[in-house]
């Protein structure tokens, strides 16, 4: 796919328009660490994807559920989706589509992004509103304000293509400022065929997406406002390992920020945003369509996000309060069609509304050189409601007929009250090492699908197991007793973070074995009239569960040209009412990086090790993988201050492989059987130029 050059001059235009170095803001990748988070920081490594999420890896403990190119869904020790709160600039975000065709962290801007937050284990309750599986902020480039009152502008321009899809990305930035105004401009615009595996290529795998995004700050002494605007048009897009593929996802994101800082004593934030999306996908444009017309779908769904947050920080001798108020409401449709049948429709969610409005207190306190601990308390009331439903499937089956009479005759209108509290402490014994210890209870209502899917259909968030469910409209919410331990080492030389954690999950939220006969009856009956197999479906119910393992970070730095890095994550996931696992847990991984940096050069060699993942749900019906290894190699140019050359080589072996949380393919492909686990991408030939003024 050609990116039309009507656009392209946009991008092109917006760093035309200045003549000062910006060499900070070139795109490039780093881990950076503290207490309590690992950033991805934008500062020496490559990156090339156009998912956001795959950034995760980088960071311990985290991985991506993948059902397509552009639609990586985070996954932090063993859990994931909407129970890892994502914010973008802080600001929530909720999908417009049932299947999390765009999770959260796809509306963040690769080529824009300034960083990746990832929280280590538990956050802190001032962070996010539920975060039972952890948090993750994506922090956009914003521009500063400068010390004097002359305009200053700085701008960046980057460009990259890669062999594995032809795919292709072009980014343009403006910032301009003084002492009191910033504006920044910026545009992006990628786009990628079907991708190559050692065996064919993995259909429909292509993508298209432009985004655009202004911003004004205005800053009068300790007062200071910004306000952005962004628009996201995301065209054909393939998800191989779900049912339909994107036709187009459109969206207006806006988020207004006022901050009071006096520095070292108060510090007040006030937030309100909001995100207007609207989805459609179908069975049949970019894959190969059912052969009988009846069986074409397509679903057009959208969905309205506003939300706030009030934080107050309070800073005395010995540490800070952290308290405030925050709310986020999202209401969700979605309507299935046949384009070959006009009488068909499916009112697969009607105004399904989820309202949480939360307020929380943190003390954040240092006893003494030796010992500092967190404190946390948060309050969260969950509202959720959903409107009449109905279809063509109700009114000529009466298994249909009988799930939509139980739904519209129920009490939809549901309220959770939920408590989260933190404790964590650090102990510094010596000037290299620190250990950690952290308590918590963390909890999450279930989403608007697992409450209020009627039909038997796969409108999962994503889960990608090929089974069909129905939501149970008297769930409880999920209550989490996590525990975990750490220590900290660093030296001139030497850098370590281990992790060892353990969750007991109380009404974990997993698909069981249907006992609605109506439901169980309508996939059967379905089942005679197309002539397929599929098994009966599930539905969404409280069971028990543990999550456990260990991750860790390291880097030595052997000389001043060499270094080494890596990662080692394990985590187990299983459920505790019955002998079987949770699903969809990534197998026990590490990566080994060597680096050499030598003047303006830098190259990298990257292991990247994966075990075979035997421990695999049986409710689910999910496939064990085999183990792999891949090499990938870099190398960085910084031809001058403002100039940077950038080239390297993923999976050197063209090795096949197949990701355990790549999800498995549903879409007809000689080159891949259909159910068949997808595997991953083959021999991926990349390079980018980037060049800041």
């Amino acid at each position: 796919m050609d990116i039309p050059l009507q656009r392209t001059a946009i991008v092109l235009a917006l760093s035309a328009l200045s003549a000062t170095a910006l060499a900070d803001h070139i795109e490039e990748l780093v881990v950076t660490a503290n207490h309590d988070s690992r950033t991805i920081d934008i500062s020496d490594e490559l990156v090339i994807s156009p998912d956001v999420a795959q950034l995760l890896k980088k960071a311990p403990g985290a991985n991506v559920n993948a059902n397509g190119p552009l639609t990586g869904i985070p996954q932090y020790r063993g859990m994931y989706g909407g129970r890892i709160a994502t914010s973008l600039d802080g600001a929530q975000l909720a999908p417009s589509g049932p299947n999390w065709m765009d999770p959260p962290l796809s509306y963040a801007r690769n080529g824009l992004l300034e960083s990746l937050e990832v929280y280590r284990g538990i956050a802190p309750v001032s962070v996010a509103q539920e975060s039972i599986g952890g948090a993750i902020d994506a922090k956009t480039q914003r521009g500063d304000f400068n010390t004097g009152s002359e305009f200053q502008v700085d701008g960046q321009l980057m460009g990259s293509a890669q062999s594995v899809n032809s795919g292709q990305q072009l980014t343009g930035a403006l910032f301009a400022a003084n002492n009191t105004h910033k504006l920044n401009l910026a545009a992006m615009l990628e786009s990628g065929d079907d991708a190559e595996f050692a065996d064919g290529e993995i259909t429909p795998t292509e993508y298209e997406r432009e985004r655009y995004d202004i911003g004004y700050g205005l800053k009068m002494g300790n007062h200071s406002v910004q306000l952005d605007y962004g628009y996201n048009d995301t065209g054909d897009s393939g998800t191989p390992a779900l049912p339909m593929d994107i036709e187009y996802i459109e969206g207006d994101l806006v988020d207004l920020t006022y901050r009071f800082a006096l520095p070292g004593a108060l510090d007040v934030t006030a937030a309100v945003f909001a995100s207007d999306l609207e989805h459609g996908m179908t069975n049949y444009h970019l894959r190969q369509a059912p052969t009988s017309g009846m069986r074409w779908r397509r679903n057009v769904a959208d969905s309205d996000n506003l939300g706030f947050k009030l934080l107050t920080t309070m800073t005395d001798t010995n540490g800070n309060w952290i308290f405030g108020l925050d709310g986020f409401d999202s209401t969700h449709n979605s309507n299935i069609e046949n384009p070959n049948a006009d009488m068909f429709f499916v009112v697969n969610f009607n105004d399904a509304e989820r309202e949480v409005l939360g307020a929380f207190l943190e003390r954040q306190h240092d006893f003494s050189d030796t010992w500092r601990a967190e404190f946390g308390l948060r309050y969260n009331q969950v509202g959720m409601n959903a409107d009449e439903v109905d279809g063509t499937p109700a009114n000529m089956m009466p298994p249909a007929a009988a799930l939509r009479d139980a739904f519209n005759n129920a009490d939809r209108d549901q309220t959770d009250r939920n408590v989260d509290l933190v404790a964590k402490a650090w102990y510094r014994a010596s000037s290299t090492t620190s250990w950690y210890a952290g308590l918590a209870q963390k909890t999450r209502s279930p989403s608007y699908q697992e409450r209020y899917l009627w039909l038997p259909l796969e409108a999962t968030a994503g889960l990608a197991d090929g089974n069909t469910y129905t939501g149970n409209i008297e769930l409880d919410p999920e209550v989490s007793h996590q525990v975990e331990f750490g220590m900290d080492f660093s030296n001139t030389r030497l850098t370590l973070a281990p992790r060892i954690f353990y969750s007991q999950i109380d009404d974990y939220i997993q698909g069981t074995d249907s006992e609605l006969a109506p439901a169980v009856m309508f996939v059967r009956m379905m089942n005679m009239m197309n002539g397929t197999s599929n098994p009966d479906p599930l539905q969404f119910n409280n069971v028990d569960a543990v999550i456990y393992g260990f991750d860790m970070d390291w880097a030595w730095q052997v000389s001043d040209q060499w270094s080494v890095s890596g990662i080692v994550n394990y985590v187990r996931g299983e459920r505790d009412d019955i002998e079987d696992e949770l699903y969809r847990i990534a197998p026990a991984n590490a990566s080994v990086r060597l680096g050499y940096a030598a003047g303006d050069w830098n190259l990298g060699a990257e292991g990247v090790f994966y075990s075979a993942q035997n421990q695999v749900s049986e409710t689910n019906r999910e496939q064990e993988t085999a183990g792999y290894g891949l090499l990938n190699l870099s190398a960085n140019w910084q031809v001058s201050q403002s100039l940077q050359f950038a080239a390297g080589v993923d999976t050197v072996f063209d090795k096949g492989y197949a990701d355990h949380l790549a999800g498995y393919n549903r879409a007809a492909n000689p080159d891949i059987a259909m159910r068949e686990r997808l595997p991953g991408y083959g021999t991926n030939i990349f390079a980018r130029v980037s060049y800041s003024f």
